[in-house]
């Protein structure tokens, strides 16, 4: 989609919406594009950086006396 800068201007949040929905948007000045709106690229995340988030997640989660073990075989009944 183009827009003109005026049009960019006045209707900028309800465009921002629009990239939000992860469409790309061409901003023209004098019918010559200028600028481009388009959604920002999730974050990649890093398998060392998973696998920090992962230990301290389970760090907070204690199974008491139980086995995991004994957690899957009964999952498995």
């Amino acid at each position: 989609m183009d827009v003109g800068a005026y049009e960019a201007k006045t209707h900028l949040p309800r465009l921002l919406a629009r990239v939000a929905r992860g469409e790309r948007i061409t901003i023209t000045k004098h019918g010559v594009p200028v600028a481009v709106l388009a959604p920002v690229a999730p974050e990649k995340r890093s398998v060392g950086r998973t696998a920090e988030a992962l230990k301290a997640w389970r760090r907070g989660h204690v199974l008491g006396d139980l086995a995991l073990r004994d957690l899957i075989a009964e999952g498995r009944r």
